[in-house]
């Protein structure tokens, strides 16, 4: 473990905030006219899951954690964790459904995903940038709505829902992007 500088952080890293493992889940740099800029940030608790906000200072040094990572497919949801198999191993990794919260709309079966580990423990997913899904529902469309960019609402076969463009139907497959929930292209 090393130190870093407020000037190297960037979203999902680890670092040590009053003695426990954090991931920097958003990060804002201030620089205002009068004073010194500082980095507003918000930690997430590695153990307890609580997310919190804190200040530091521009230039200040925090100590990093090294976080392990596996590759692992998605593999099903058994009521409590999600589960993960390396697939040369044939090693499981039980994700808790804490660790993975609102992403599990973006796990697709047999898919990879990277999985992050402090002290042998899952701390976290890291998501692609985008995934294709199947189109399972969407709202009829009517002729000649078509004044601006018209959306409308269309539920895909991970259960996530999304505003596509009236075009789309049940059935087409579709890429989403996995940051922010939005459609990106019809495939």
């Amino acid at each position: 473990m090393g130190m870093i500088s407020t000037a190297q952080f960037k979203r999902g890293i680890y670092v040590i905030f009053h003695e426990e493992p954090h991931m920097v889940v958003d990060i804002t740099f201030v620089s205002p006219g009068k004073g010194s800029a500082f980095y507003r940030t918000k930690l997430k608790n590695l153990f307890s899951g609580r997310v919190i906000e804190y200040t530091y200072k521009s230039g200040e040094k925090v100590e990093e954690v090294l976080v392990e990572t596996h590759e692992a497919d998605y593999s099903y949801f058994d009521g409590s964790a999600y589960v993960f198999i390396e697939p040369r191993t044939f090693e499981q990794y039980m994700v808790p459904t804490d660790v993975i919260g609102e992403d599990k709309i973006y796990l697709k079966e047999s898919r990879p995903y990277r999985i992050k580990f402090y002290d042998d423990k899952p701390v976290g997913v890291v998501l692609p940038k985008s995934i294709t899904c199947v189109v399972m529902e969407a709202e009829n469309s009517v002729k000649g709505d078509t004044a601006t960019n018209a959306m409308k609402l269309a539920v895909v076969d991970t259960g996530a829902k999304v505003q596509v463009p009236l075009f789309v139907k049940v059935g087409d497959e579709i890429s989403i992007s996995t940051e922010n929930g939005s459609y990106l292209s019809r495939k």
